[in-house]
């Protein structure tokens, strides 16, 4: 065994001297306003005025500045000896100028009178073990990389301190020694310090980030995830994963035209990726390229021959509750067609005319008996019809534009497709208005039917759903109660619910919608429009700052938001997925031409 010999002097000085070569730029050119660092060039400011109040994370105009800024705070704690000596000097000059002013016949100084108030306070603070007096130095370096960029940055630098009250001044003709000091060596050079206590120095910790938090020390590292975008503060990446938060649920809220399809669409082919299975209720068929080129399943509700029975019982559901849960449905669907919740005698004669209706069918709690085709529509309202009640046979009446009139297409015959596989589109783009909150439920009926139904295998599997334009649901009572429950029950069962919606008055202008925002973990914000920004702003706790940011946001950048956490980002894309997601009417025209030529 060959024992290693003993490092000496020699060694490390030659590793000392290997380490600065590989770290250290090629040059540093000296001048009176600026150094030259590389191939680059830097500035260094010092802060020399502080408010006279601080609150918590007062830097941050500083640290959020999107630009490269080095910020070095050195602290060096004053013995309290030292400390209450100084402090009783100055009180003693406090006290001097307010005594001779009084002899003079002058009016009290109110600068005067404040600060000596401030240091009676904090010297009994200081007495009683309440607080510790710190030198603080503060050092701003600006880099750039031409001279004029850096003489703009340090003005814009200067602006965002000055928002806070906070003085800098140019470290002129000591801009190496400045530089040094914010680097990581623990030096400073400048040695410009101010006495702060301890509350004025524990404002300032934890530092604010315009970046999401890392895991803390001591936490396994996060696994998963997709990217959201580039932060637009500090350049750094938006990495998030909504699986591992609270619930999976989000709320994607936007003006017309913001981006809020090509963002989703980006998050849903990212997910692809790790195996989600995605259901995506589509108003205007914006999600079909994408289906398409993923292999999806489109159903097309609307179409001559595409029928939906919502009478279906879910395949595989062998839970003695079903048929309890499907007449519950059944009440829930005929408060939408008939746009309100039906008189209690209604109700009624409704309620017995399910369980009538699957008896005739032959099918009965037991689960051996739910393979049987399920009866249809027209045949619940012919058992209402035949009901001696009144209300019933009113009900059927109500009911006769489903069964035989102009919006019966969709109901009178049994369910003609049921898709399966990683990605479903349901579009609505050829149903009528009238009837696209009916098909947004029916779609959501659907899909909720194959979350829902219990098996170790499917619980296994993450599902995403997502419902474009939501404000068709939720601007009808029972619609939004059922998406209301869904939002809560979906993490119960492996799922994921992203509602968008433009309409930002039906989202929080209600009870059941400010439920749904409440119950989304992952709340993303894009543009808004200036008429509704207040109510955003009120509903999110923004900042004068973040509201600003969103009324001149571009397309496709906003604000993500998790409980305590927020991050401003830009969606990004590449080529092939901008060609997926893109949905300008030029772009779209041309790819459907390149389609068809290759035809």
């Amino acid at each position: 065994m060959r024992i290693p010999r003993k490092s000496t002097t020699t060694d490390r000085a030659a590793l000392s001297t290997g380490l600065a070569a590989a770290v250290a730029p090629a040059s540093v050119e000296v001048m009176p306003r600026m150094l030259r660092v590389g191939d680059g060039y830097a500035a260094t400011l010092v802060v020399t005025g502080y408010p006279a109040e601080v609150g918590p994370a007062w830097l941050e105009p500083l640290l959020s500045w999107p630009g490269r800024l080095d910020l070095a705070l050195h602290i060096d704690p004053l013995p309290a000896p030292v400390a209450a000596s100084r402090l009783r000097t100055q009180r003693a000059r406090f006290e001097s100028s307010r005594r001779a002013d009084s002899g003079r016949g002058k009016l009290p100084d109110p600068a005067v009178e404040a600060a000596a108030d401030d240091a009676a306070d904090l010297a009994e603070r200081l007495a009683r073990g309440a607080a510790k007096l710190f030198r603080v130095g503060l050092y701003l370096t600006v880099h750039a990389r031409t001279e004029d960029e850096l003489l703009e940055a340090c003005a814009q630098v200067k602006a965002a301190a000055a928002s806070t009250l906070i003085e800098v001044q140019p470290a002129t003709w000591r801009h190496l020694a400045g530089w040094t000091t914010t680097l990581p060596l623990a030096t400073d050079s400048l040695q410009m310090r101010r006495t702060m206590d301890t509350a004025a120095l524990a404002a300032a910790f934890p530092l604010a980030s315009a970046d999401l938090p890392a895991p803390l020390p001591g936490d396994p590292p996060t696994e998963g995830g997709v990217l959201y975008g580039v932060n637009s503060d500090s350049g750094g990446i938006v990495w998030w994963d909504r699986w591992a938060q609270e619930n999976h649920n989000s709320v994607v809220l936007a003006r017309s035209g913001a981006g809020k399809s090509y963002f989703v669409k980006l998050e849903i082919l990212r997910n692809l990726y790790q195996g989600v299975q995605i259901a995506v209720i589509d108003p205007e068929d914006e999600y079909l390229r994408l289906a398409d080129a993923v292999g999806g399943a489109v159903v097309r509700l609307g179409v001559a021959g595409v029928r939906v029975n919502p009478l279906d019982l879910p395949a595989g559901d062998t839970r003695p509750d079903v048929l309890t849960r499907r007449g519950l449905f059944l009440h829930t669907l005929t408060s939408v067609l008939l746009g309100q919740q039906p008189p209690p005698a209604e109700r009624a004669a409704l309620d017995r005319a399910i369980l009538a209706v699957y008896r005739t069918a032959g099918i009965t709690a037991d689960p051996a008996t739910h393979h049987r085709p399920a009866p249809l529509l027209r045949d619940l309202a012919a058992t209402l019809d035949g009901d001696a009640d009144p209300a019933a046979r009113q009900l059927a009446v109500r009911l006769a534009p489903w069964i035989e009139g102009s919006f019966s297409d969709l109901f009178d015959g049994p369910t003609t497709t049921r898709p399966e596989g990683h990605m479903v589109v349901w579009s609505l783009r050829h149903l009528p208005d009238e009837l696209r909150t009916v098909g947004t439920l029916l779609a959501l009926d659907s899909i909720w039917r194959d979350v829902d139904t219990p098996g170790r295998a499917r619980m296994a599997t993450r599902r995403l759903v997502v419902v474009d334009e939501a404000w068709l649901l939720m601007r009808d009572g029972e619609g939004a109660r059922f998406l209301c429950r869904m939002s809560k029950a979906a993490r119960k069962r492996h799922a994921g619910l992203t509602v968008i919606t433009q309409d930002v008055a039906d989202v929080l202008g209600t009870d059941l919608g400010q439920a749904v925002v409440a119950n989304a973990a992952t709340q993303v914000l894009l543009k808004q429009a200036p008429q509704a920004i207040d109510a955003i702003g009120d509903a999110f706790g923004l900042t004068v700052g973040e509201r600003r940011l969103l009324l001149a946001a571009r397309t496709g950048q906003g604000l993500l938001i998790s409980g305590t956490n927020r991050s401003s980002f830009e969606a990004i894309s590449s080529d092939a997925e901008h060609l997926l997601c893109t949905t300008r009417p030029a772009e779209v025209a041309a790819l459907d031409e390149e389609e068809a030529d290759d035809l």
